[in-house]
């Protein structure tokens, strides 16, 4: 399954506590702090609620084959 890299390059100060949570979710903890998931819908719903503060790079990946 395909990757994504998601990087938090704004603080939290100031935003909701839903979207404090949803960093920390994300397993973020500091600006310019990065994590691997899975791209997945849950993931891309969390990512999408917190977008103006990270970025998300898709991490290419070996495609399965059959």
């Amino acid at each position: 399954m395909a990757q994504i890299r998601v990087t938090q390059v704004r603080s939290k100060i100031g935003g909701t506590q839903g979207q404090r949570d949803t960093l920390r979710s994300l397993g973020l903890k500091r600006i310019r702090h990065s994590v691997i998931k899975e791209d997945r819908p849950e993931i891309r719903g969390m990512v999408r609620t917190v977008a103006h503060l990270v970025t998300v790079e898709e991490i290419p990946g070996e495609e399965a084959q059959s």
